[in-house]
């Protein structure tokens, strides 16, 4: 096993720990590190509660390699959330009032290294939030009010913020921590009733699904003796009334869709999208990671960052395509044509990011779509570029102009398309998603892989028909009885 402890320079970490290797975090984004081992656990020691800053790739691209990473890419943006109690859960409050029943005064600060407190006064409540949060080096303040003490915020320790005399302390709870390795928290049991909530905003101008099919949605799910209910942003505390949840709603990390995602899947539902699929699909430099990885074609890309942009145009020549790492809808995706262009573009998006990327441009007429669900292609259409621009989908003065969509069976399209397509979502999970895919003969290039896929009535079910909607929610009601049967 290679143990690897990221930091954001070398000298953040001054120390040798047996068993584990110190790298810094530009070496691991960018493949220096090391070669590549399926084993690997990766001790985030970076400023992670960033978006899109270098310690949030680091734990993302872990993900992306396979490698085990403390703390996961979806933790820190939880510290930003106004519900850090119902994270942790109640028996974790009732335990805090007894561990502070003695504490004076009505705030009280607690650290947490690798799960031990330093000053060994709280050491039951550094365990505890260690064994939910999984962040290596925090500090958690507490406020006490009307008698009951609740959580006020959650930090990221950075090992500069820790004393010099304290070092050795460190190290010895750093080490302690990688000889015993890692544990994993179980799911809660999912509810008993079988209730599906679908949620969506009336007032999302480019929803994933059209009012016609949310109806047909619902009317498949009442066919199959479910119980659907439509609910909205300001609905998050009914998630316990539901057996799942289905994100009708664009879906991103900074966004309340993706606290529904969370807050369901901690609760034992059945979830589509699920949290690891939004974060995974959302972020372009974690899929261009994924997919090279495991070799499937994908077009000719860099990942870009300070110290290789010159390489820009001698790679992929010009025109290129410049994304925008957590770019959806057409957005954030630029077609670059002359070098000024570039520089000037790039500087906007490497503001924002730490990373960003950069692919060649290959012209299609159309691009493919396979919507794939539970690990099988459940659709496909070609989606054409609207008429005298290179994308799906123009924007211009205040409008929006699309391209036309054909559905096709999945008999009828290439197999090579349909094989790369499911073969790509795959190695994302088994929700619902939508690959877009680009064609030049027999090779067959992944654009994306989205979650949240549109799935609008005259578009995407212009085949199955009704029986679209009633294989989307089959499938949650035979996951829903699935796990009834594994909970003792």
């Amino acid at each position: 096993m290679t143990i690897l402890v990221v930091v954001n320079h070398a000298r953040d970490w001054p120390f040798e720990i047996e068993g584990a290797r110190v790298v810094t975090a530009r070496q691991y984004l960018t493949g220096a590190a090391g070669p590549d081992n399926h084993s690997t656990r990766v001790i985030n020691l970076c400023r992670t509660d960033r978006y899109q800053g270098r310690g949030y790739y680091v734990s993302l691209l872990a993900e992306a390699r396979g490698h085990r990473v403390l703390p996961d890419v979806k933790t820190p943006g939880e510290l930003h959330g106004r519900h850090l109690d119902r994270l942790l859960g109640a028996p974790f409050i009732d335990h805090l009032q007894r561990a502070l029943a003695d504490c004076n005064g009505t705030t009280c600060g607690i650290d947490a290294w690798f799960g031990h407190d330093p000053s060994e006064r709280n050491e039951s409540v550094a365990q505890q939030l260690f064994a939910a949060l999984r962040i290596p080096l925090l500090h958690a303040q507490f406020e006490r009010n009307d008698g009951r003490w609740r959580f006020r915020s959650v930090r990221i320790t950075s090992p500069n913020d820790i004393p010099a005399d304290q070092h050795r302390l460190l190290v010895e709870t750093a080490t302690e921590y990688i000889g015993r390795g890692t544990r994993t928290r179980r799911p809660e049991p999912p509810p008993a009733a079988p209730a599906i909530a679908i949620l969506f905003d009336a007032d999302e101008p480019e929803p994933p699904s059209n009012a016609a099919a949310l109806d047909k949605f619902k009317a498949a799910a009442e066919a199959l003796g479910m119980r659907p209910s439509f609910i909205g942003r300001d609905d998050i505390e009914r998630l316990d009334e539901f057996d799942a949840l289905f994100i009708r709603d664009t879906t991103a990390v900074n966004h309340y869709t993706y606290q529904f995602a969370r807050r369901a899947a901690a609760a034992g539902l059945v979830v589509i999208d699920d949290p690891d699929s939004i974060v995974k699909c959302t972020n372009k430099v974690y899929l261009n990671e994924l997919l090279s990885r495991h070799k499937v074609p994908v077009p000719k890309t860099l990942m870009i960052h300070c110290d290789n942009v010159d390489q820009i145009v001698p790679v992929l020549g010009l025109p290129c395509i410049l994304k925008q790492p957590d770019s959806a809808f057409s957005l954030g995706v630029t077609k670059v044509e002359s070098e000024r262009a570039l520089r000037d573009r790039l500087q906007q998006v490497l503001d924002r990011s730490e990373l960003a990327v950069a692919q060649e441009w290959l012209p299609t007429a159309f691009d493919w779509r396979v919507g794939v669900f539970d690990r099988r292609p459940l659709y496909v259409c070609k989606y054409f570029m609207a008429q005298g621009h290179w994308q799906v989908v123009k924007r211009e003065s205040g409008r929006k102009l699309e391209g036309s969509t054909v559905a096709l069976s999945i008999g009828e399209a290439p197999d090579v398309v349909v094989r790369t397509a499911v073969r790509a979502a795959n190695l994302i999970g088994d929700g619902l998603y939508g690959v877009d895919l680009k064609q030049d003969g027999q090779q067959c290039y992944v654009m994306e892989v989205n979650d949240n896929p549109n799935l609008d009535a005259g578009n995407e079910d212009g085949v199955l028909k009704d029986a679209l909607y009633r294989e989307v929610m089959g499938v949650f009601l035979r996951r829903i009885r699935e796990r009834k049967r594994a909970t003792p």
